[in-house]
């Protein structure tokens, strides 16, 4: 079982800046990737951002303007935020992907976090 708490959400500005935690807990086994997805309102769930230890991928949408990042000793992925469009108001979830050995990859998905980009 993996726990993953994820913080750093709030209200921010058009132009601003927020990063976005995810912490990982519990019975980890080995993180294959970290990820970050977000739901806006009225609309489906999209990919944001993911980092694995062979690539770094992000969406159009914040490619440029978003990092993620992560940290491997705290199991956290960061998610920083700059430039922040009133589009990019949405609900963050991160995602885990892991395994044990070579036991099958499994998925946990964070609480999620609020932001709110409004002048």
């Amino acid at each position: 079982q993996v726990q993953l708490v994820e913080s750093g959400g709030g209200l921010v500005q058009p132009g601003g800046s927020l990063r976005l935690s995810c912490a990982a807990s519990g019975s980890i086994g080995s993180i294959v990737q970290m990820a970050w997805y977000r739901l806006a309102p009225g609309k489906e769930r999209e990919f944001v951002a993911l980092t694995s230890s062979t690539s770094t991928n992000y969406a159009d949408s914040v490619k440029g303007r978003f990092t993620i990042s992560r940290d491997n000793a705290k199991n956290t992925v960061y998610l920083q935020m700059n430039s922040l469009k009133p589009e990019d108001t949405a609900v963050y979830y991160c995602n885990v992907k892991t395994h044990s050995g070579l036991g099958p990859l499994r998925g946990y998905w964070g609480q999620g976090t609020h932001v709110t980009v409004s002048s």
